[in-house]
Formats: C-alpha cells, structure tokens, sequence
C-alpha cells in the first residue's frame, strides 16, 4: 500500500510542487489549505490530489504516514497542535524535497532576492532542449512546462532556492536542505523583514548555502554586487564564475561571461564565455534584469554540459513565465499586463522594462503593496522612486496595513493615487484608460481577483 503523505499548507506554490512530485512517486497525498484556490487547486486536482479547505484536526483522520508542513504555519494552528498532541511523523517541505527527490542527483539551484523563478525556468527549459530532462521544482509556472514541478527523467534537478525560512520547528533558510551542485546567486538584497532583522542576516544565510556547494562543483555570480562580495568573503570553498552585463554601446566589465544588448530592451544580446565562445540571441522577455537571468542560466546551463550556442539558441523558443510581465489580454489598443514585482526594485525592473519597448502610449501602474515587507513599511521610502517610469499610478491600500499609502502618492513624479477598494479602482481605470495604454498590475498575490476583473470592465465599456 503506497504511504501516505498529508500536505499542510498545500496551495502555496513550493508545498503544491511538492505534492506534484510525490505524486508522480507513488505516494498517495492528501493535503490542506486556508485557501483552496487556482491555479494550484486545478493543478492539484488534476494530479489526483486530494485537497481540504481549512485546517481542522479531524483532516489527519486516519493518520496518515507523514505529515509535510509547510512554513506558512505556526504553532497554534489546529492542525499544528493535532499533529504534536498526537505524535504523528512529520517534516519540513524541503526535508522531504532533499531527502526523497534530490539526493544522488545532480542539483541546480538559483537563489537571489530577484529573478529566481524567471532564471530557474530558463535553466530548466534550456537543459531540456539539450535533451537532459531535468526534474525542477519552481515557484511559477514556465510556459514550456505549463507545470511548477516535475520528477524528469534526466540526472539534473532545477529547484528555486529560496531564503525564507523552513518551518516553525526549522528556523533555517529553506535552500541550505538542497546541496546544490550548480548555485545562481543572481543578486541580494534587503527583503523578508517579517524574519531577517537586516541585510547582514540574510548574508550569514546566504553564507550557509555557500558551505554546501562541493569544491567539483560551481558558483555563477554578478560582477555588480557589494551585498554578494560579503558573501563571498565570508569564505567560499567552490570555484566562482563571474558574468556582467553591458547596455547597447557601452563594453561589459571584466568578467567569465560578457553580455551586451544589442537592443535598449535586452530582446537581443550578444555573449562571449570563459573559453571565448561568442553567439547571441533573440528572444522575448524584454529588459536589462531579464537579460541578466538569461546568462546567469546559460552560465550555469554550461556547467552541466550544455553549450552556449545550444543554450543561446534554446531562448528563442522560451515562452515566459505566467505572472512575469504576462500579457493577460487587449482590448481596444489597451494592453493589460500582470507581473509578480513586490519589491522597489522589481517595481522599476518591470516598468523600466514595459518603456524600453518603446511604446508610444502611457504605461499605467497599478500597485499593491502585499508582501510582508511591504506591509510592515520597510520599503517605504523607497516606493515613490521605483514608479518613475510610470505616466500615471494607481496605489491599493490593502486592509490591515497600518501606513498609509498617501505620501508616497505624494512623492512621486507621476500623477498617483490611492484607493483601498477594488471595485472603485476597477472604475477608475478603466474611465482613464486610452487606446496605446499599457496597464500592468504588480502583486504578489490575488489582488482580489483584480486581472480579470479589469480585463472583463475593459471588454464591457470598449463593446467587446
């Protein structure tokens, strides 16, 4: 009789992938969730997964052989307390990941504070053009895979790595469980204020992770980046390579691995590697940060044995990630685009992106402020700065956060606004949207269903 996992925590992402890959093991999994919501639950479902809204204690009736809880959790949840009171087996998510999927392969990770799930699907999509079928576990959905997660039939496993912690009994970032093999470190910086006091917290972490990645193995890193030199400096027992990154005209730093865009979007670029092999590609995520997710790919695609050339050639059938600059539809000449940026940084990545395009009407930012950090206000200042390429934003007041939003509105260049009701933000838009308008919407969450809400007002006010 197969053995039976319970999920807890089931819809996030990472736990959903989780399940996905047990499954295709031959566990029989069950799981809960405080939401139990697409695109994860149709994906779930779809796999033969069991899924239960809530966390009541009578879910782990019959016990099942293990239950997987995820960090989303804390002591006082029901469940929590059932498993403890009951002594049930239990683990962390990527205990299991490590213990169950990874061991005796041939790991990639990619960790940073920006680009992680774009550069692991790229990694991913670009080994399985080179016929390696690589296993990953992503947190997003590529478009070549339509899937956050598979097993692979390959040797190579992808896997986001991420810095959050591992559970409420593992207070460790989640990505020293991995042992990669290959490590992205693709940037750093200041995030996840809910459990990091600081910068330099996140740097002993990210110095953790370093200690595990063997002396045989490979450290592909930016040249651009004091936070990762601390990092390094901390000791670092695993050859490094380098890559920069250079705007149309102007020469890359000395680096392993050269890139220059050919275009001001990045949708070409040329790349020169460490043994002088020179190619470029052309491909369709726009933008400087992309770009760098692209070579950090091929750089650490490379090291698992496949050619630049075959690598370069392979992002010319990439087909994106959903939520990542994601065309969700147009109507009447207004293009509206959902993207994951909850972070300054991220903000203007995106928006720096959308206007390199060259489009000839406004870019029009709608802007939730959702992530823990966010809300907790440690970004705060730098809000304003980071929709400056914006012509007109649009700020949501989330409910319970306890700063508002109307100085930042204040501060900003572009004309902004602040509205803490989505139906009214809804309105608002779609009375102010113009034909060559492009709207983005930057969450990283559900934004109460605000894409297709938009999308559908747009279509009803345009006769569509």
């Amino acid at each position: 009789m197969a053995q039976h996992l319970h999920i807890l925590g089931i819809c996030g992402t990472f736990m959903g992938g989780l399940a996905q890959l047990a499954a295709a093991r031959g566990f029989r999994v069950t799981g809960s969730d405080g939401n139990v919501y697409p695109p994860m639950s149709t994906q779930l479902e779809a796999a033969g997964i069991g899924l239960m809204e809530g966390y009541a204690p009578g879910h782990l009736d019959p016990a099942p052989d293990l239950v997987v809880i995820g960090n989303a959790l804390s002591r006082g949840n029901p469940a929590v307390e059932a498993v403890l009171a009951r002594g049930l087996d239990y683990c962390s998510g990527p205990e299991w990941l490590a213990r169950e999927v990874l061991r005796g392969r041939w790991v990639l990770g990619v960790a940073g504070t920006h680009g992680k799930t774009t550069t692991s699907s790229l990694l991913a999509w670009i080994l399985e053009d080179a016929g390696l079928s690589p296993g990953f576990l992503i947190g997003g959905v590529p478009g070549n895979f339509g899937v956050s997660a598979r097993e692979g039939a390959g040797d190579c496993f992808v896997v986001e790595a991420d810095e959050y912690d591992t559970a409420f009994f593992d207070k460790r970032s989640k990505f020293v469980h991995y042992r990669p093999k290959t490590l992205v470190l693709g940037n750093l910086e200041f995030d996840h204020a809910d459990i990091f006091p600081d910068l330099a917290a996140i740097q002993r972490q990210f110095h953790h992770l370093v200690r595990c990645v063997p002396g045989n193995g490979r450290i592909l890193r930016p040249t651009d980046s004091a936070a990762l030199d601390a990092v390094e400096a901390m000791g670092c027992w695993t050859p490094v390579e380098r890559w920069s990154l250079a705007g149309p005209g102007e020469e890359p730093a000395a680096a392993d691995w050269q890139g220059r865009m050919q275009t001001a979007d990045g949708t070409r670029f040329s790349l020169r590697g460490p043994a002088g092999e020179a190619g470029a590609a052309d491909w369709v995520l726009p933008g400087r940060h992309n770009a760098n997710n692209a070579l950090a790919a091929v750089a650490a695609a490379a090291h698992a044995g496949v050619t630049p050339e075959r690598a370069l050639a392979a992002l010319a059938r990439f087909r994106g990630v959903k939520r990542r600059l994601e065309l969700l539809g147009e109507v009447a000449g207004v293009k509206l685009y959902d993207d994951f940026a909850h972070h300054p940084t991220a903000i203007a990545a995106t928006l720096g992106a959308l206007r390199a395009r060259g489009c000839t009407g406004r870019v029009l930012a709608l802007v939730e402020p959702r992530s823990n950090t966010m809300r907790m206000g440690r970004h705060r200042e730098a809000l304003a700065a980071s929709v400056a390429g914006a012509d007109r934003v649009y700020w949501y007041q989330p409910p319970g956060m306890d700063w508002s939003l109307e100085d930042v509105a204040a501060a900003g260049t572009a004309p902004a606004s602040v509205c803490d009701d989505v139906e009214r933000l809804v309105a608002t838009v779609v009375g102010e949207a113009q034909q060559g308008d492009q709207i983005v919407i930057m969450s990283n969450g559900s934004f109460a269903g605000i894409h297709q809400r938009l999308l559908g007002a747009l279509r009803a006010a345009r006769g569509e």
